[in-house]
Formats: C-alpha cells, structure tokens, sequence
C-alpha cells in the first residue's frame, strides 16, 4: 500500500482518514500541519509533524501527500498548500470513493476528494484539488477547473463549465451549456441559467418563517 500523510487536523482531515483507511489502497501513516497549528504529536493515532519539517520525517521519495482542507479564502488556503506540496516534490494523492459512478475515463486531477453517490458522466473533465462531496450529478461534457469545491446533491448539467477556485453549495442547479467563470460563490439552492460572470456571488432567496406558529398547525 502506498504510504500517505495529510496535511488538516479539522473534521475534513479526519473524513480524509476515515475514507482513505477504508476505501482505497492508501495507508494513512501521519498528518501534518504549519508548525503554528502543531498543538499536538498526534491526531487519528498518527504522528503530527510541522509542515515546515516534513522532508525529515516523511520524505518525499517515500510517502505521498493529501491537503485536507475546506473552501476557506475561496480554496485558496487549499490551492496554496497544494501547490506548496508540489514545489516540495510530494505526489500529491486523491481519493475517489468506489461508491461513486465514474464514467469519464479517469479524467480527474490530482488532490481531488470524490465522495460517495456522485455520478460522473462520460467527457467530463476535472481539474486538480477539486472537492466533490457526496451526491452530486456532473453532466456530460462538463468541465470542472482547479480548486473548485462541490458541496452536495448539485445538479451541473450536460457541457458546463465551473471555473477555478469556484464555490457551490447544496442543492444549487446548473442548466446546460453554461459557464462559471472563476472564483464566483453560487449559494444554496441557487438556479443559474446564463452564464457567470467571474467573481460573481449568487444567492437564492431563504424561505421566511411563516407567521402561523408550530402550535397552531393542523394534522402535524
């Protein structure tokens, strides 16, 4: 098995573990963060190392590297350590569940984190240090750039593109043909039917609370 290290002590890098130990042919043997963060020796019963010192315990020619880490700055805490990864010469891992529906030929870029029930259909493209959480549907001919992050239960439909360093949340829709440029925020729920200018930030509208309370309420 592969030996592998991840860099995040937060609830990403401990579901990063969890998937990795589970479901793939990675052995999670460390974790490692910026030495300001250390805090501790250990996380997940593995050694924690300072990222400024990683050569010596974990070097490159033998051990590769997971970022875990989330949307903060939009990706650019991710995109930043990743990329600082790479200029350190670490092979830098993914992890793309087996219970995902892959069906474009293995067109999926390095540090991405595929979760469970996504269906990737034929053509689609996605870049590196792309996060798709569980449950989303990627539609043909779609291209997903860099450090985007995918919340859940996303509908991208057929020859979209998503741009880099992009955010979308649960539930928002893409129809087809469009184009997110990038590091725009598509909020939850949203429905974007024309494209995207960059930077953009869409957001549906939140559902008001009703002025009938719950202890007024009819059969429920």
């Amino acid at each position: 098995m592969t030996k592998l290290v991840i860099f995040g002590t937060g609830e990403i890098a401990e579901l990063a573990h969890y998937y990795f130990a589970t479901d793939s042919d990675h052995e999670v043997v460390g974790f490692t963060v910026d030495g300001e963060y250390l805090g501790a020796d250990r996380f997940c019963g593995c050694p924690l190392v300072a990222f400024e010192e990683i050569e010596s315990a974990f070097p490159a020619d033998r051990y590769q590297l997971f970022v875990a880490l989330s949307y903060a700055r939009l990706n650019a805490v991710r995109r930043d350590k990743y990329e600082a990864a790479k200029a350190r010469g670490y092979t830098v891992a993914s992890y793309v569940s087996s219970r995902a529906s892959i069906l474009n030929e293995g067109r999926i870029g390095d540090n991405c984190f595929i979760l469970e029930d996504n269906t990737i259909q034929p053509f689609v493209s996605i870049g590196n240090n792309v996060t798709l959480w569980s449950g989303n549907h990627i539609g043909h001919h779609s291209r997903i750039e860099d450090h985007a992050f995918l919340a859940s239960h996303i509908v991208v439909s057929g020859g979209v593109t998503i741009g880099s360093s992009c955010f979308v949340g649960v539930n928002a829709t893409l129809r087809d043909h469009v184009a997110v440029g990038a590091n725009c925020v598509i909020g939850a729920g949203a429905l974007i039917l024309a494209d995207a200018e960059p930077g953009g930030v869409y957001m549906a509208a939140g559902t008001d609370r009703s002025r009938v309370p719950s202890s007024r309420l009819r059969k429920i």
